[in-house]
């Protein structure tokens, strides 16, 4: 069993090399790794997750083709944070972004100096790297910048709040930022930055060809705002602008993951990539929202949405595809989170981290491929964003709790997972158990100071009498 901050435990396991055997290869060429992070895709918003009216068959034929995971779990839920998690290979009561935090006028809170990411490890081992898409953890010049922070290179949005715009007036190549003239940044103009996007990620990976790589290819679609391009195959169904352009930016997603495929056949290099399709957390919008009303699988019947702890929230679309390797035609109910990512990437690559490195996350490459997940005490979350929001999940147990003073709720997964029947009190032992491992997953910060409701309010009077 895992415990706190777990050390990085590498080496193929006997079953793992009996497994690749299996699959016709005792030993595997270190493969490239594409991680598509897709901006705000909920498991139902894919056909193969359950979704009728958006069609997504690129994502539906490589589920397919390997396995699909029904309880992946994001770093948090809000963007900076879970990338966070994702690349650094610790759970949010370790990382040292928690929230989203903006800087003015532009960018976000910056990765501190010394962050150890998964790029960072990988191209020191030889991989060519790369961010395309979006990053929100730092602008460049600061210790946030990609490019100080294991990426060759760059390509798009470097502030999340300017990729609200999918006609921004500009885009970064490197650290180099340029103009896109004719777009107003507020919905109309001549370039659709998802387009440049995609074409960089299609060059870059032809540039590549020779060598391994991992591309971290953050896509912004369908995050709000609502804007597209097209419409396609959605322009004459009965419904509002905002379902038809939503509709579109995920089969616009969908088929723009076709385009890289086509492109790793074309190149022979299939077989030899890793790909791995997830969310940046779980569904962004309310069932009784405009685009809940519709597309009503979104959460599929999970409680919560964007920026709580619950299922709904938490679980995301999570796709993996390498062929001979992960099976093909499975769905897995074992859990797993972001955090895992970077051990997994790096046992797969061959590449052994400094010696006092640490992480929280387990290495998933036997699992990915076919075998038994691997075994740990806990899963842990924490957000930021209002009052400090924290939930663990261990055996088949769910704690949350909305607040530092706020009452724990206590749910069984495997009996009740729409979290609808609070055992709290039935369960003061399980009470106890939950504030243990909040205790021993949260480290302090001054960044991140665990706020009660009154805390904001007593904020909150503050400013305004100071104004």
């Amino acid at each position: 069993m895992a415990q706190g901050r777990t050390t990085i435990r590498y080496g193929l396991t006997l079953l793992g090399c009996l497994l690749s055997l299996c699959l016709g290869s005792a030993e595997v060429a270190r493969p490239n790794i594409i991680y598509i992070l897709s901006d705000d895709l909920a498991q139902g918003d894919v056909g193969c997750y359950g979704q009728k009216l958006i069609k997504t068959p690129v994502m539906d034929q490589l589920a397919a083709e390997g396995t699909r995971y029904l309880q992946a779990f994001c770093g948090t839920s809000v963007c900076a944070p879970s990338r966070n998690s994702l690349l650094t290979g610790m759970h949010c009561g370790h990382t040292p972004i928690r929230a989203n935090r903006e800087l003015q006028p532009e960018g976000q809170m910056p990765l501190p100096a010394g962050t150890l990411t998964v790029a960072e490890l990988l191209r020191r081992d030889g991989y060519a790297t790369a961010c395309i898409g979006k990053w929100g953890l730092g602008l460049p010049g600061t210790t946030g910048d990609p490019l100080k922070n294991g990426f060759e290179h760059f390509y798009g949005y470097n502030c999340q709040r300017h990729a609200h715009s999918y006609f921004p007036t500009y885009l970064y190549n490197d650290n180099q930022r340029f103009s896109l003239p004719g777009n107003d940044g507020l919905g109309v103009g001549k370039t659709y930055a998802q387009e440049l996007i995609q074409q960089d990620v299609e060059h870059w990976v032809r540039s590549k060809k020779d060598q391994p790589f991992f591309l971290y290819y953050a896509v912004t679609l369908p995050h709000a705002r609502q804007e597209i391009d097209d419409y396609g195959l959605y322009k004459d169904q009965p419904w509002t602008p905002t379902q038809k352009a939503y509709a579109a930016q995920v089969t616009r997603l969908d088929s723009d993951i076709g385009r890289l495929v086509k492109v790793l056949k074309e190149l022979k290099l299939d077989e030899k990539t890793l790909i791995i399709i997830t969310g940046d957390n779980g569904s962004s919008f309310s069932p009784t929202s405009e685009l809940g009303k519709l597309f009503e699988q979104a959460s599929n019947g999970l409680r919560g949405y964007k920026r709580d702890l619950y299922e709904g929230a938490l679980r995301q679309a999570a796709i993996v595809r390498w062929p001979g390797q992960v099976p093909a035609q499975q769905v897995r109910n074992e859990p797993w989170a972001f955090w895992d990512f970077l051990p997994t990437a790096l046992e797969l690559a061959g590449v052994k981290p400094p010696q006092d490195f640490h992480c929280d996350g387990l290495s998933l490459a036997s699992f990915f491929r076919g075998g038994p997940a691997p075994q740990r005490d806990y899963f842990y979350w924490e957000l930021h964003e209002a009052q400090t929001l924290q939930a663990t999940r261990w055996s088949h147990w769910k704690a949350v709790r909305n607040g530092p003073a706020a009452k724990m709720e206590i749910y069984d997964m495997d009996a009740d997972p729409a979290e609808k029947n609070n055992l709290a009190a039935q369960h003061p032992e399980l009470v106890t158990r939950a504030l243990e491992i909040f205790k021993e997953a949260h480290t302090d910060d001054p960044n991140w100071p665990m706020l009660t409701v009154n805390d904001l309010r007593k904020k909150a009077a503050e400013k305004a009498k100071a104004k």
